[in-house]
């Protein structure tokens, strides 16, 4: 399967949500949505998943427009938060049906699942706990094993546990039956070793897409006097710096040459790795947070 956009623009009446995005997903693989709240995650998400129209631009899936396009919808599942309200169905009878919508749907592996997150039972989905229901969201969403699947935050009201197996079975059956997923997620901390590549939004537009080991490893920290610290930050982009006392600490951004590790060393500063949780927060930083 293949994504592309191009000066993709979606609008709320007057309000612009997505600026001009460009950008492909042409793998295989698992992708990390990252944005703050209001960044455009989900409102691109709903684009690709074919529950909305962009206001401009063009959104293509293997070339075709996929908004209201049968073939194409059925390849891709959108996994949300859902209000059941009114869902008189249990799990395992929900389940039972969904091979008719979703070509890919393995049933079998659904009640697989629906045991290990203990969603057996008459229950409807309307009355399980909001962790329950975001754990039924999660089973869906496997076992349709569609070629293009999202997530969007459904996760979120599990317990970590609950997350912890998602984690695991996410990660078996990408090996067993690899295809796109795209991960939206505020979590980034707990999930980023999921991801293989990392998409960031910010303000609506498309602030990097990269694989994940690329991403980490330009960010460093650099710990040592004030006076070293700024002789060797001088030239660098910094995202965040701190002082106690005479010891001074930047969050650098862009490539450490040998080079520059050995100009370091030389001044007596500690170079050490930035989280992509901390670098997503100094890449998406408000301007009146860098006061």
């Amino acid at each position: 399967m293949h994504i592309k956009a191009t000066n993709l623009h979606l609008a709320y009446g007057r309000d612009s949500v997505l600026h001009d995005m460009n950008f492909e997903i042409i793998e295989p693989k698992i992708y990390g949505l990252l944005g703050r709240n209001g960044a455009g995650k989900t409102s691109l998400l709903s684009i690709i998943g074919s529950f909305r129209e962009a206001t401009s631009g063009d959104l293509r899936i293997n070339g075709v427009a996929p908004f209201e396009n049968a073939q194409i919808m059925q390849e891709v599942t959108f996994m949300y938060n859902k209000d059941f309200t009114g869902e008189t169905d249990s799990p395992s009878s929900i389940v039972k049906y969904l091979g008719r919508y979703r070509p890919h749907f393995d049933l079998e592996y659904a009640m697989e699942l629906i045991k290990k997150f203990k969603l057996a039972g008459k229950k409807s989905v309307a009355k399980l706990s909001k962790g329950k229901q975001s754990a039924f969201n999660v089973v869906v969403g496997l076992a349709s094993r569609s070629p293009i699947t999202i997530f969007d935050e459904v996760y979120l009201g599990m317990d970590a546990p609950a997350r912890d197996l998602f984690y695991k079975e996410l990660l078996k059956d990408q090996e067993l039956h690899p295809r796109i997923i795209i991960l939206s997620t505020h979590l980034v901390s707990e999930m980023d070793y999921l991801f293989d590549e990392v998409m960031i939004i910010h303000e609506g537009r498309i602030l990097l897409q990269e694989p994940y080991d690329a991403i980490v490893s330009r960010g460093v920290t650099v710990v040592g006097s004030k006076d070293s610290v700024d002789r060797f930050a001088a030239d660098k982009e910094i995202l965040n710096e701190e002082q106690l006392g005479d010891t001074r600490s930047v969050t650098i951004y862009g490539e450490m040459s040998e080079a520059d590790r050995l100009a370091a060393s030389e001044l007596g500063l500690t170079i050490g790795p930035v989280s992509l949780q901390d670098l997503f927060i100094q890449l998406t930083k408000e301007e009146d947070e860098h006061a």
